[in-house]
């Protein structure tokens, strides 16, 4: 528990910096026009019974703006590798020719840019929220201190408009992020 209301507005920054970048990734993994490895962060691999992360058993590269190679390091886990994306959302059919396995990314069409762009304005508003609920609960934090005699009426009042101003930059910079994502899908 914090005992003073910079612990708490330090604590507050700390989590809503962890919700931004947490956001951040999740747009990273919304796939645009052009190959990135982030788009694979969430694909797991059964590797031997165990569901491991697709970074963790290939290297994956990306020579072409269009293009991405998976090379596994067990030769043997090649087919694990291709069903866990064909099971995935990306809506991409692997090659595989025993060595490697690459992922052609074709031009987004106009309808699905706009589906990916509800995507990304749909976590936009989850990192959102979760800036919020940060927000809420240290200020739930600073109401219980100045309830127990810990801060006065006009600290307490301070201290909820230094989080108010910390939680409308980090809410611009889950925005940021959006316009960004929305700018790349915006590519052609």
């Amino acid at each position: 528990m914090a005992e003073t209301k910079q612990e708490v507005l330090k604590e507050a920054e700390h989590k809503m910096k962890q919700a931004v970048l947490h956001n951040q990734e999740e747009l990273a993994g919304i796939r645009s026009g052009r190959a990135t490895p982030a788009i694979l962060n969430r694909i797991t691999v059964d590797y031997y019974g165990t569901q491991t992360p697709l970074n963790q058993v290939a290297n994956i590269s990306v020579p072409e703006p269009r293009l991405m190679v998976i090379a596994p390091y067990d030769p043997n886990s090649i087919s694990g590798i291709e069903k866990a994306i064909l099971g995935s959302d990306l809506g991409i059919t692997p090659n595989n020719d025993g060595q490697v396995i690459r992922l052609a990314f074709p031009d987004l069409t106009e309808d699905r840019r706009n589906e990916l762009k509800k995507v990304a304005h749909s976590r936009a508003e989850e990192g959102r929220v979760a800036v919020r609920g940060v927000r809420r609960h240290a200020k739930q934090e600073l109401e219980r201190m100045k309830k127990d005699g810990l801060m006065s009426e006009d600290e307490e009042r301070g201290a909820e408009g230094e989080l108010q101003k910390l939680t409308d930059r980090y809410v611009a910079e889950v925005d940021e992020n959006l316009k960004r994502k929305e700018a790349e899908l915006s590519e052609v």
